[in-house]
């Protein structure tokens, strides 16, 4: 059964942009490459880290909502474990109401976005 999914993740902040791309693109191609759809992605930027994390204190923050079944999770996962480039991560499965905010949120942000030009 396919469901929805949420993985963020945080990226050494020693990463030139063109290095953060690199990484950004290969945890989307492990989500295609296994049969995931990619629904949504966000760039968060650089962020302050709430406390250090190897003697760092800001991080990339990436975010990829996807659809995909469940196996594809664990290979995610091992990938992040395995990249250097990555301090931390989180993957969740978004229940009904989680895929309703964030589609609501969306929305939301596009109609702003609209309204300001």
């Amino acid at each position: 059964m396919t469901n929805q999914y949420e993985t963020v993740f945080i990226a050494t902040p020693v990463l030139s942009e063109s290095q953060m791309k690199e990484a950004v693109k290969k945890f989307k191609k492990i989500i295609t490459d296994n049969g995931g759809t990619i629904v949504h992605e966000e760039n968060w930027g650089l962020r302050k880290l709430a406390y250090p994390i190897q003697k760092k204190s800001t991080g990339f923050y990436y975010l990829i909502e996807f659809k995909s079944e469940g196996e594809l999770i664990e290979k995610l996962e091992i990938q992040y474990r395995r990249d250097e480039r990555i301090i931390r991560f989180l993957t969740f499965r978004m229940d009904k109401y989680s895929v309703q905010y964030s589609e609501k949120k969306r929305k939301l942000k596009k109609n702003e976005k609209q309204v300001e030009k």
